[in-house]
């Protein structure tokens, strides 16, 4: 047996393996459809930062990424290319664990955040940076909707006056149609494989019908004026399958950042709160609402100290969206962490929901999967209530899982491989 505990991860050899007692089998239950089981089924997934021009895109980018990267102006489209950054998450588990073990490296968990040119009413048939515009939101796995809910007549809006459920109208409108259009096309496209269908087999026949009842299916839910993402009790296992193989912009999952002026986010007052409000009960119910103020966000960002941003923040008797918005975003498209806890390393390793163990092991080294014997398991809140490992061993919360676990958001987890069979 060789150990690296230190780092939170063990292998060994299958033929040294110790006496083991596993974790009972769990009932085989039918597969459910939920807002997780849309997008692509990777760890490295991106959100991206959505609006008209000149709602703030760019102040949110350089706030979450803590940097100045993204340009920012008062005109349209100052954003054409789209920049790329990490927005680090602020853990108490990750901090709890660090704090314990005292590690000589740390490394913590980060959502990738895209900020994509500002979007305007005609985007869909290439109005402004329509095309460009649209292919940069293919591209992500959830989408933050930033409004504009503050007046100033220094900052020009696209459409000369503030409204942001107008705006999140037309974004939303501009969405659907371009889905609708592409799927329409798509169905054309499929229609001409019929006949090579019925050729086949009477079972590829089979399939090719069952895809097109399922893209028809698609365009009727599109025209009725409803995005992908809010018909989940409408879409069969089998249909997930086929819009996860299309990623259509309105199956992203998606949140709202409402950017207002300083006063009313230190208030917590603004006259277009209600509507906003309303307007994603009926059209996303589900979705967060993070209200914030982008100019605050800016000068919070721009204090040298931590202590000054703390003094600042007390005195205006408010705290900061950003560690809110962050988090959010990084549960919204459905991923979750682990932790390897040791004194070399404290490390939050970033899977989607739903990977199993063997997926779960690859994220740190491809030969983990490959070679994949089983995972060690303490639960983060076993572990804080009890102390240590030991005191959790000794509380038969120590468990050992099989290639069939489904890991949870918070699992501490040491695994254990076979050394041959990973080369």
């Amino acid at each position: 047996l060789r150990s690296r505990k230190d780092t939170g991860i063990r292998f060994h050899s299958r033929q040294n393996s110790l006496p083991l007692i596993m974790a009972p089998k769990k009932k085989v239950e039918e597969e459910v459809v939920g807002p997780w089981s849309l997008g692509r089924w990777s760890k490295a997934l991106k959100v991206g930062l959505v609006g008209m021009p000149n709602v703030g895109k760019s102040t949110l980018y350089n706030s979450l990424s803590k940097s100045h990267h993204s340009k920012t102006a008062n005109v349209p489209f100052c954003t054409i290319d789209p920049s790329e950054t990490r927005a680090y998450i602020d853990d108490e588990r990750f901090d709890w664990l660090v704090e314990k073990e005292k590690p000589k490296s740390e490394v913590k968990a980060f959502v990738t955040v895209v900020d994509i040119a500002g979007l305007i009413s005609g985007a869909s048939k290439g109005e402004g940076l329509g095309n460009a515009f649209l292919s940069h939101i293919q591209a992500v796995d959830g989408i933050i909707h930033v409004m504009r809910a503050f007046e100033d007549d220094d900052v020009i809006h696209a459409e000369d006056t503030v409204d942001p459920v107008r705006d999140i109208n037309t974004i939303c409108n501009e969405l659907r149609i371009k889905d609708k259009s592409y799927m329409e096309g798509k169905l054309e496209m499929h229609k001409k494989g019929q006949s090579a269908a019925r050729t086949k087999s009477p079972a590829h026949l089979k399939k090719w019908e069952e895809e097109r009842d399922c893209m028809q299916k698609i365009i009727d839910w599109l025209d009725s004026g409803k995005d992908v993402k809010n018909g989940m009790d409408q879409w069969t296992p089998k249909d997930v399958e086929y819009l996860n193989d299309y990623g259509l912009l309105t199956a992203k999952p998606t949140m709202y950042a409402v950017n207002m002026n300083h006063r009313d986010y230190c208030r917590k007052k603004n006259k277009f709160l209600k509507p906003i409000f309303d307007w994603v009960q009926a059209n996303a119910p589900g979705s967060a609402i993070i209200p914030y103020c982008g100019s605050f966000e800016e000068e919070l960002q721009d204090i040298e100290t931590d202590a000054e941003r703390e003094a600042r923040l007390k005195e205006d008797g408010t705290t900061s969206a950003m560690n809110k918005m962050i988090s959010t975003a990084f549960h919204m498209v459905h991923l979750i962490n682990f932790f390897t806890s040791g004194p070399d390393e404290v490390r939050a390793w970033t899977i989607r929901k739903g990977y199993k163990a063997p997926q779960a092991a690859g994220c740190i080294h491809t030969d983990f999967e490959k070679g994949f014997i089983m995972a060690e398991v303490m639960a983060f809140k076993d572990l804080k209530e009890l102390g240590s490992e030991g005191e959790v061993k000794a509380a038969g919360k120590y468990r050992q899982e099989g290639k069939n676990y489904e890991v949870l958001d918070g699992d501490v987890i040491f695994f254990k491989f076979n050394v041959g069979k990973g080369k």
